[in-house]
């Protein structure tokens, strides 16, 4: 049996994986205090579960016709596919670029526990 940090043993259901409709969706922002803002808004509303920030990415790009440098912080939106579009509306209200980065990645395959955590901080309230 594998275990889990701390030496603790995994029960065997959750040491499983199992197919999932969960997105990890990356956006960026100018700086750690809007990207902070960004995420606690969208875990406030349940359009995320979590999200986390990397800090002091060095990104290139080029903006209406120039190579650009800026010093950003990466968002790691953990999400549900029901809640993409309102997660898109919002983010877009919110953010402080024209284009704000925003593309999700299908997570193939996760902790049930998890994935079950996640299905459930992402459910819309009523």
């Amino acid at each position: 049996m594998r275990s889990a940090p701390m030496g603790r043993p995994l029960p065997p259901h959750e040491d499983s994986t199992m197919p999932t409709e969960a997105l990890l969706t990356l956006s960026t922002a100018p700086d750690r205090d809007r990207a902070l803002a960004i995420a606690r808004t969208l875990v406030e509303e349940r359009l995320a579960a979590c999200v986390s920030l990397l800090p002091s990415a060095r990104s290139v790009y080029r903006w209406q016709g120039e190579i650009v440098e800026d010093e950003e912080c990466v968002l790691l939106i953990k999400t549900s596919r029901a809640r993409w579009e309102a997660l898109v509306t919002r983010l877009k209200a919110i953010h402080p670029y024209e284009v704000p980065e925003l593309i999700a990645i299908p997570v193939e395959r996760g902790l049930e526990s998890y994935l079950r955590w996640l299905a459930e901080s992402t459910v819309e309230d009523k």
